[in-house]
């Protein structure tokens, strides 16, 4: 008889020979510069907790005064019984934060991409995407039975060739989507000039600013901030899981945008809200961002510092221009070669292989923190030094 799940363990053992897969690591502690993995204590290069918010101890207050006060759960989805105080307040705190109308909490960044998307855009629009969005995006876009195109990455003319097609096929609505901070190579999307396009041709606008939260413009406030194009991008999606510590995602924009969204968005009317001393930590995390600003000011010296140490090394960072640094090999067995070497080592930066990026654009990740301190920094470089040598990466 026929085995239905046979595909399972084929697909993955085909993975396994072509050094594609993952293999989990066991963080046994907080996402501190020195972490606890496999038992064995690392320095901390690949967490997305660039302002070393996670354990900041107003958000530790934050966190256990809201379980004593409404306990670990809401006990619904916002539309039925779990639309708590706590969940409100965050939202006008931060729509406040981002110079925005209103804002809208879902339980990931990923879920805002997979619910709203599809509901922007349907049959009769146009759905204009960067050739190397993230992949939530992509399911997103996926889930829409709008048509689909795809421009040159963070190439603003090949975008406006598009438009220019676009508007000979007399569409309903256009959208275009991009990152704000590509996660993968580090670079920037020019969203002034998208802006720009998108206003000429009455399309709008969606930046999923992941990584650019917390990191990017004036007090943290992202890529919109970074450009001075603030209420003039229709959807700003982020993240409270990278720079702010914490984990849920959010869209802001205007309250029409907010009303739309919570009525139609599939992925937030029926997802459990965000736990209490969730909600109080991502409030008590805007406050820090916005009146504490060393963590931002210690993130960007950081990068400075170490991203200019690996190119005099002779390493290969590709065109980053934020904290996320790539250290790219090539091949995929000797990025993951080189991960367990510098593993050994005392540093922990995991290996990106395909089909995350390119089959010969492999590398290792390593992500700026504003905790870091030189002496981290410095340990690190000596062992990309010693490995890259020892495996001629460099």
């Amino acid at each position: 008889m026929r085995n239905p799940t046979a595909f399972l363990k084929e697909d993955y053992e085909n993975l396994v020979k072509n050094q594609l897969d993952w293999k989990l690591q066991n963080l046994e502690s907080s996402s501190s510069p020195h972490s606890i993995v496999n038992g064995k204590k690392v320095l901390m290069l690949c967490s997305n907790n660039y302002l070393g918010l996670t354990n900041h101890p107003k958000l530790k207050r934050a966190a256990i005064e809201a379980i004593e006060k409404y306990g670990v759960g809401s006990g619904s989805v916002r539309a039925i019984a779990g639309n708590m105080d706590i969940h409100i307040k965050l939202e006008e705190r931060l729509a406040k934060y981002k110079h925005a109308e209103a804002s809208l909490t879902y339980s990931a960044g990923f879920t805002a991409n997979q619910g709203l998307i599809p509901q922007l855009a349907d049959e009769g629009d146009l759905i204009i995407s960067d050739q190397l969005n993230h992949g939530s995006i992509i399911d997103g876009v996926r889930l829409s039975r709008a048509d689909r195109a795809v421009y040159k990455h963070c190439d603003a003319d090949d975008l406006s060739h598009v438009l220019d097609e676009a508007e000979k096929k007399n569409y309903r609505r256009i959208l275009i989507i991009t990152d704000g901070v590509f996660s993968m190579d580090g670079d920037i999307a020019p969203v002034d000039r998208i802006v720009k396009l998108a206003e000429e041709h009455g399309a709008m606008t969606y930046v999923d600013d992941a990584h650019g939260d917390g990191v990017l413009g004036e007090k943290g406030r992202g890529v919109t901030s970074h450009f001075n194009v603030e209420g003039r991008v229709d959807v700003e999606m982020g993240t409270f899981s990278k720079a702010f510590g914490v984990a849920g995602g959010y869209v802001a924009g205007s309250r029409d945008l907010v009303n739309y969204a919570f009525n139609k968005s599939r992925s937030w009317l029926l997802s459990a809200s965000a736990p209490p001393p969730v909600a109080a930590a991502c409030m008590a995390a805007i406050d820090v961002v916005e009146n504490e600003p060393q963590h931002l000011e210690n993130l960007w010296k950081n990068t400075r510092y170490f991203k200019k140490a690996l190119k005099d090394l002779g390493f290969d960072i590709g065109q980053s221009q934020t904290p996320i640094t790539p250290v790219i090999v090539g091949e995929s067995g000797l990025a993951k070669k080189m991960s367990t070497r510098l593993f050994e080592e005392g540093v922990f930066a995991l290996p990106i292989v395909y089909p995350m990026v390119a089959k010969d654009r492999a590398r290792l990740r390593a992500m700026m923190n504003a905790a870091l301190k030189q002496e981290h920094l410095d340990y690190a470089l000596s062992k990309f030094e010693k490995i890259g040598k020892e495996l001629k990466t460099i």
